[in-house]
C-alpha cells in the first residue's frame, strides 16, 4: 500500500513501525458549534483510512481528539451565558449525531484538551528546560529559531513564513513566528494553574501531547485537512521533536479543499453551511458517497447537480443489492457449471478494488469496480439463478461497499404501506389501469420510494 507522504512530497510504500501495527492520530473539531461540510472531508477520510487498515489486516490505534477550549468556545458560551465546559459537552454530543450520519465510526480514542492539562504543563516544563520554550509574562512560547528543522513539512523557512496567514503577532515574543504553548488567564476566562501563570494551553500543544499520552513518542500516520498544515503541524513537529529528540510522524497525510459551486467555502460569500444543516435536506449517506467519489488529496466540487449525480449512483447500488436479496428469497439451491464459471471472475473485481484503495486510497476508482462489479450481477444474476450464486455475488458486494462503508443502512419506513401500495400497482397492471399505476408510483416516489420491477415481482429501496 502506497501512501503520499507530505513531508516528502512523494508517495511511499507504508510500512508501520511496528508490524502490523499502526498508530495514527488525526485532528478533530473544536467544538464551539456544529462542524460544517469542509470539517466533514477530513473526518469521512481518515476514518476510511483506518477502516481500509483494518481490512488489510492492521491493528490501528486510531486516535480523534475533542478541542473543548479555546478563544471560540470562551467567546460562544459567554454569548449563551454558559461554561465553556457545558459548552463543549453540548456539541461533542451534536459532533456524533452528525458523524454517526456520515457513517463515521468512533475513534479508538477521543481525548480531550481539558483531561489532559497535567500533561500539557509537563510537556511545556521539559519545552523550558530544554531551552525550546521561554516564559513572557505568564505566557509561555516555543522559540522557534531553536528548532533548526522548522518549516520543513510546509516547505519554507522563517523569512518567508513572517509573511504567513493565522500568525498571532505579540510584542513578547522573541520572534514573529514563536507561537504560544500556554495562555494567561484574562478576566473572565476559564484556567489552570500552572508554574507560569493560571491560564490555559494553546492550540498547537495539545496535539502533541495527547499523541504522545496515547501513541508514543513516533507515530505511523498523522492526517488533517490541508489548511493544518501551517502552521499547526508545522508547530506540532517543531514541538513535539524538541522535546523527544525522535520523529514526531512516518507520514503525513492531508486532504484537498472543498469548493462549493467552483467558489471557496466562507461566510461572506453566504456558502457556508453545517453538516446539521444538510441533514435537513438529504440523507448524509449521499455526503459520504460522494466525498468518496474524488480522489481525497484533489479539491472537491460541493454543488446540487454532482450530490444529485451520488444520489443516482447510491440508488443503483441500493437496487442491486435489494434485487439479489429479493433473488435469493425466492431461488432454489443448486449452482450450475455457468455459475461457477461466473463464480471464478468475482476475484478479479475485488483485486481492482484492492489495487485502487492501495494507491494512496484512490477511492474514486475503487467505487467504478464497485459498479463493474454491479453491471457483472445484474447481468448473470437473473431470476432462474441459483440461491449460491446469488449469495456469492452479495456476499462480495458487500464486503467492498463495506470497507468504504456505503449501502449499508437498512431502510427504516412502513413497510406495510409501501407494500400494501406495491399490490394496488399491481393489481392496477394486471387490470390495465396504467394511470393508476403511475399514480402510485408517483406517490411511493413523493415518499422516497424507488421501485424496480423484475419477472418476479417488484423491488424498492428509498433514499432521501
Amino acid at each position: 500500500m502506497k501512501l503520499y507522504n507530505t513531508l516528502t512530497r512523494k508517495k511511499e510504500e507504508f510500512v508501520p513501525i511496528e508490524d502490523k501495527k499502526v498508530r495514527m492520530y488525526s485532528c478533530g473539531p473544536t467544538v464551539y458549534n456544529y462542524f460544517h461540510i469542509g470539517n466533514a472531508r477530513p473526518f469521512i477520510m481518515f476514518d476510511l483510512l483506518r477502516n481500509y487498515l483494518v481490512y488489510k489486516g492492521y491493528e490501528v490505534t486510531f486516535v480523534q481528539n475533542f478541542t473543548d477550549v479555546d478563544d471560540k468556545i470562551i467567546k460562544k458560551a459567554n454569548e449563551e451565558g454558559i461554561s465553556p465546559l457545558k459548552l463543549a459537552d453540548k456539541y461533542i454530543k451534536e459532533y456524533f449525531k452528525d458523524a454517526d450520519g456520515l457513517g463515521i465510526r468512533r475513534a479508538d480514542v477521543h481525548p480531550r484538551v481539558t483531561e489532559n492539562i497535567k500533561e500539557i504543563v509537563e510537556f511545556i516544563s521539559e519545552l523550558i528546560e530544554k531551552g525550546y520554550a521561554y516564559e513572557s509574562g505568564g505566557d509561555v512560547y516555543f522559540d522557534t529559531q531553536k528548532f533548526k528543522d522548522y518549516g520543513k513539512l510546509s516547505r519554507q523557512n522563517l523569512a518567508e513564513l513572517n509573511f504567513g496567514s493565522r500568525i498571532e503577532v505579540s510584542e513578547d515574543k522573541k520572534h514573529p513566528m514563536d507561537f504560544v504553548l500556554w495562555k494567561k488567564k484574562k478576566e473572565g476566562e476559564i484556567g489552570w494553574e500552572s508554574p507560569w501563570s493560571e491560564g490555559r494551553p494553546g492550540w498547537h500543544i495539545e496535539c502533541s501531547v495527547m499523541s504522545r499520552r496515547y501513541l508514543g513518542d513516533t507515530i505511523d500516520i498523522h492526517s488533517g485537512g490541508q489548511d493544518l498544515i501551517f502552521p499547526h503541524h508545522e508547530n506540532e513537529i517543531a514541538q513535539s521533536e524538541a522535546r523527544s529528540g525522535k520523529k514526531f510522524s512516518n507520514f503525513w497525510v492531508h486532504n484537498g479543499y472543498i469548493n462549493i459551486d467552483n467558489q471557496k467555502m466562507s461566510k461572506s460569500l453566504n456558502n457556508f453551511f453545517t453538516v446539521r444543516e444538510i441533514s435537513e435536506e438529504m440523507d448524509l449517506e449521499i455526503v459520504r458517497f460522494f466525498m468518496l467519489s474524488a480522489h481525497y488529496r484533489g479539491p472537491v466540487n460541493y454543488s446540487k447537480e454532482l450530490l444529485d449525480q451520488a444520489k443516482a449512483g447510491m440508488t443503483r447500488l441500493y437496487n442491486s443489492k435489494n434485487r439479489m436479496e429479493f433473488l435469493i428469497s425466492m431461488a432454489e439451491d443448486g449452482l450450475r457449471e455457468d455459475e461457477k464459471a461466473n463464480l471464478k471472475k468475482l476475484p478479479e473485481f475485488k483485486k481492482a478494488f484492492i489495487d485502487a484503495m492501495d494507491d494512496d486510497l484512490n477511492t474514486a476508482d475503487a467505487i467504478t469496480a464497485i459498479f463493474e462489479l454491479v453491471s457483472f450481477i445484474n447481468t448473470t444474476a437473473e431470476d432462474n439463478s441459483s440461491k449460491q450464486y446469488v449469495e456469492k455475488c452479495l456476499e462480495a458486494f458487500n464486503e467492498l461497499t463495506g470497507v468504504l462503508n456505503i449501502i449499508q443502512k437498512k431502510d427504516d419506513v412502513d413497510e406495510d404501506k409501501i407494500n400494501e401500495l406495491i399490490e394496488k400497482r399491481t393489481a392496477a397492471k394486471k387490470n390495465k389501469d396504467f394511470a393508476e399505476s403511475d399514480r402510485i408510483r408517483d406517490e411511493l416516489k413523493e415518499m422516497g420510494i424507488e421501485l424496480l420491477d423484475t419477472r418476479q415481482g417488484t423491488t424498492w429501496t428509498k433514499i432521501k
